[in-house]
């Protein structure tokens, strides 16, 4: 890091934690003129790009997903607190498999499907159901029998 007064280089004098944890605050003095400043240093959050089915682009949102499994986790043992993890768990996930940080709607999907069957196979099926759009019972049946599997 270059000084800002003499633009020479200069050296951390003291590293500590911000308080959100997403950054780091470092002391640091020029080793020409002595001037001390602050720098702080935070990791580059770059969005996720959904490509939807029509062909239409969006910026990733959690709280979509969030009201899927709303729906879908209603009236089961899931707090909103799991779901909210779960949230999280699928966009870090999502961003960790996909360097280039774009993702279908398709692998948004069949990771939710991926997390919620370990998690309730009931809200699975009822999540599934919206989401592969079960269009009779034999459909609600082949699914639960190959979840009996």
């Amino acid at each position: 890091m270059r000084c800002p007064l003499c633009h020479n280089d200069s050296k951390v004098t003291d590293t500590r934690n911000n308080d959100d944890g997403d950054s780091i605050r470092r002391r640091r003095e020029c080793i020409n003129c002595g001037f001390r400043f602050t720098t702080y240093e935070k990791i580059e959050d770059k969005p996720l790009i959904v490509h939807k089915k029509t062909g239409r682009s969006e910026l990733f949102d959690g709280s979509k997903i969030l009201k899927g499994l709303a729906k879908a986790c209603e009236k089961r043992p899931i707090s909103l607190e799991q779901q909210e993890k779960l949230v999280d768990e699928i966009e870090r996930d999502l961003k960790n498999q996909n360097q280039e940080q774009h993702v279908t709607s398709a692998q948004i999907g069949q990771t939710v499907m991926d997390k919620l069957i370990q998690l309730d196979q009931v809200a699975y099926v009822r999540f599934a159901s919206v989401y592969k759009e079960f269009n009779d019972v034999e459909t609600f049946i082949r699914e639960i029998e190959r979840l009996k599997r």
